[in-house]
């Protein structure tokens, strides 16, 4: 099923969002905070994928939470994979 751009571009905005606002001692100084959590937020946009399409991008956004310097190539090509493609001009 393919989603609408907009809706891939917020799952980005969401995910960068989180990775800014993430550190590793988090779990330590916050025991309330939970990496699914942020995941689930960031995904919610394109909750609509087929379950393994979900399941790749859900742990692809919670590798690029915890670094994304090592991890947001990977999923940039998985969204690149999963968006339409734009509309000929």
């Amino acid at each position: 099923m393919a989603l609408p751009q907009d809706q891939f571009d917020e799952l980005l905005h969401r995910t960068a969002l989180a990775s800014l606002f993430y550190y590793p001692e988090i779990g330590v100084d916050d025991s309330d905070y939970n990496l699914q959590n942020d995941v689930t937020y960031c995904i919610e946009p394109v909750i609509a994928l087929d379950v393994t399409d979900l399941e790749n991008v859900r742990a692809a956004v919670g590798r690029v939470i915890t670094n994304p310097s090592a991890h947001r190539a990977e999923l940039i090509e998985l969204i690149v994979q999963l968006a339409p493609e734009p509309p000929e001009e």
